[in-house]
């Protein structure tokens, strides 16, 4: 089995067009019950050049590095003690080319084999779009010849397939947090809990001994199986003067930019330490 590992951000601006990205792709997210087995992801070429789009599936879930940066881990031939849907869930049609101004639909279709166990199965889709090409600057022409890069952009987003009931949650430990430099540096081990993805946000806010926010963020993510992320953001007022703050850190399911059946409900999860500046 050969793994590898992707820069889960890599490709990944969802609903609006990157630099020399050819298509808008939407929804962020997909799910498929078990009833229906089918979907569907619609692509826009905002641009005034066709654009050729090629649709590839791949296995994998996010995880977190040695620095706790969030990177999507890849299983090319996953075996079956992994919640899979790579063998049977299959994308039409693979290639195409989307006209300017045009949209068209990508249908999913999912044919899971009969004794398919209750739970909560994944696949990535891969969205490869050829753009147009980028100018390159800096290079001196003497001989009438324009020079640029043509780009292909990968979207990559989630598909998620529930057969039976499923449920979902998140444990956390091993909370930290430092001030480093004029930036809220915080660090946590956060475990799923059931048999499908915890899809939600991470919320961080420090408070000094008055009660007073001194900084603040929230940041999406899914756990699904275990992460241990990095997080942090920029003191507004640059560098914290000396004394104890206390970092208020919860979990919950609440995703404005994705479909209601994408987030399984589950309680809030919070807890609090203590950060001391010398």
């Amino acid at each position: 089995m050969r793994r590898g590992v992707w820069l889960l951000a890599a490709g990944m601006v969802l609903g609006r067009p990157a630099p020399g990205q050819g298509v808008m792709v939407a929804p962020h997210a997909v799910h498929i019950d078990h009833r229906v087995r089918s979907g569907s992801v619609l692509l826009y070429n905002p641009g005034t050049e066709p654009v050729e789009v090629t649709i590839s599936t791949l296995f994998g879930y996010p995880t977190t590095d040695s620095t706790g940066r969030i990177m999507l881990h890849t299983v090319d031939v996953p075996d079956s003690t992994m919640p899979s849907a790579l063998a049977w869930l299959q994308a039409f049609p693979r290639r195409l080319t989307v006209a300017p101004l045009e949209r068209q639909t990508i249908r999913l279709l999912a044919r899971p084999p009969a004794a398919l166990a209750d739970g909560e199965y994944w696949v990535r889709l891969v969205i490869a779009a050829k753009a147009g090409q980028v100018p390159v600057t800096g290079v001196q022409d003497t001989t009438a010849i324009q020079i640029g890069l043509t780009l292909e952009v990968r979207t990559i987003i989630g598909v998620n397939y529930r057969k039976g009931p499923v449920s979902t949650g998140v444990g956390i430990s091993d909370l930290r947090a430092q001030v480093i430099g004029d930036s809220l540096i915080t660090w946590s081990r956060l475990e799923r809990r059931g048999n499908a993805a915890y899809v939600g946000m991470v919320r961080a806010t420090l408070v000094d001994s008055t009660g007073a926010t001194r900084a603040a963020f929230q940041t999406p993510l899914g756990v699904y199986f275990t992460l241990q992320p990095r997080l942090g953001t920029a003191l507004g007022g640059g560098s914290l003067p000396r004394g104890r703050y206390w970092l208020r850190y919860e979990v919950v399911t609440e995703r404005e930019d994705l479909d209601p059946a994408v987030v399984l409900p589950a309680p809030a999860v919070r807890d609090s330490v203590q950060l001391v500046v010398p």
